[in-house]
């Protein structure tokens, strides 16, 4: 394949789609860079003294991370002056980060996750970031929550960057999914595959399974079937693969088929879920049906939930099509 960089891919789909503006090229262009930056903090590990917690809980009552701090400044420092974004939103902070008033405000809204995956930092293995990008609402003078409260359907880009034994930035913008591996000698990233499809069938799934006796009935009338394997009303053997990053559980679905399911259970009843749908749900339901796949909460589409909180949680299925609009099923019935 010829080497085409992010920034010519951006280019190209700006003059072939007229759907990337140069102020949304540059905003990714951005993100990106900021992405690369948090990879090389995350490689350097405990050289670089960033490994370990930072004795601080998050909005979410969630012990943090060096790294999660880290990366979450990381992020909004590389993004405040560019001026292509009116305001930001992280899943490691209460409220809005509108652009300071010393800088031009531009005319998209950023939300992400700075670092996913935050069991696995100590003990390298594949982490991750997502990012979800929004266009501001017409005529919007102060941005406030109520601004990014928008459907998925809304996203006008999402991505994330997984940091393995490669750092790949995986990106949508509405016309298909494209990678980006990171040259790390040259430091620019270059597209290694271009309109990735996951495979309609599977016989892979992701899952925490020792939250079984906590799911409802339709939950655990689909896993049973899982497991139970040939021998079971499904007829063939099934593989479990659980890296607990979604970040990178999401990237081998997309690169091999499977399923991913993070579900409501009855530890906590009047959470609807554990997964963060601006954050996370969002931007990967977004990805993984541009690929070709399916994403919901176990009802209806994720994309199609009309948020009321920044920090509101769903349930949530994604993957293959088939796996996923079979559990929907049981969902629903």
């Amino acid at each position: 394949m010829k080497r085409i960089s992010l920034t010519q891919h951006l280019i190209e789909e700006q003059r072939l789609h007229d759907s990337i503006p140069a102020e949304l090229r540059l905003l990714i262009e951005v993100v990106a860079r900021a992405c690369k930056t948090i990879s090389h903090s995350v490689g350097k590990g405990a050289l670089g003294d960033v490994l370990g917690t930072a004795h601080s809980e998050n909005v979410q009552g969630e012990i943090q991370k060096k790294l999660d701090i880290i990366s979450n400044e990381i992020l909004l420092e590389a993004n405040e002056w560019g001026g292509h974004l009116a305001a930001m939103a992280s899943e490691e902070m209460e409220t809005i980060h509108p652009i300071p008033n010393r800088y031009p405000k531009g005319e998209y809204m950023l939300l992400f996750d700075p670092l996913d995956g935050s069991s696995n930092i100590d003990v390298n293995v594949s982490i991750g970031t997502i990012f979800s990008v929004l266009k501001a609402p017409e005529g919007m003078a102060t941005p406030t929550e109520q601004d990014f409260l928008q459907p998925g359907t809304k996203q006008v880009a999402a991505g994330y960057a997984v940091y393995g034994p490669q750092t790949m930035l995986v990106l949508t913008t509405g016309n298909g999914v494209k990678c980006f591996t990171l040259d790390r000698e040259m430091g620019s990233w270059v597209m290694t595959q271009r309109d990735i499809k996951i495979p309609e069938e599977t016989s892979e799934y992701a899952i925490n399974a020792s939250n079984a006796r906590h799911w409802y009935p339709p939950m655990q009338q689909y896993f049973n079937e899982l497991q139970a394997g040939k021998t079971g009303v499904r007829g063939r053997d099934f593989n479990m693969r659980w890296i607990a990053s979604m970040v990178a559980d999401v990237h081998r679905i997309l690169n091999r088929g499977g399923i991913f399911m993070y579900p409501a259970d009855k530890r906590e009843p009047d959470k609807a879920g554990k997964l963060r749908l601006m954050y996370e749900a969002n931007p990967m339901a977004f990805i993984v049906e541009q690929a070709g796949g399916a994403a919901t909460d176990g009802k209806g589409r994720i994309l199609d939930i009309a948020p009321h909180t920044l920090h509101q949680r769903v349930p949530v299925f994604l993957g293959s099509r088939s796996e996923v609009e079979r559990v929907t099923a049981y969902h629903k019935a």
